[in-house]
């Protein structure tokens, strides 16, 4: 099954805060989760019913998967010193 891919208004702006070599290999892993939300290296977060994360290098892609309509909606990217501050305000 192919999942949709849909970014929250707050990830567009983390990920054009980015470097353009930096977006280009986010959008890449972003682009991955379509096909399996849940592959090697993805992490659930504690406490949080269908939040995932996934690391790319030093930064982090906090996203939701959402079965009953099959998508997967971003809702943070950032560095991982702060995405989890940011994300959980």
């Amino acid at each position: 099954m192919s999942y949709t891919i849909e970014l929250k208004p707050a990830a567009v702006r983390d990920l054009r805060k980015l470097a353009k070599g930096l977006q280009k290999r986010i959008a890449a892993r972003i682009d991955e989760l379509a096909d399996n939300p849940r592959s090697p290296g993805v992490e659930k977060l504690s406490g949080e019913r269908h939040y995932y994360r996934l690391r790319v290098g030093n930064y982090r892609i906090v996203y939701e998967v959402k079965e009953d309509v099959p998508l997967v909606l971003v809702i943070r990217i950032g560095h991982r010193r702060e995405i989890y501050q940011r994300m959980f305000r």
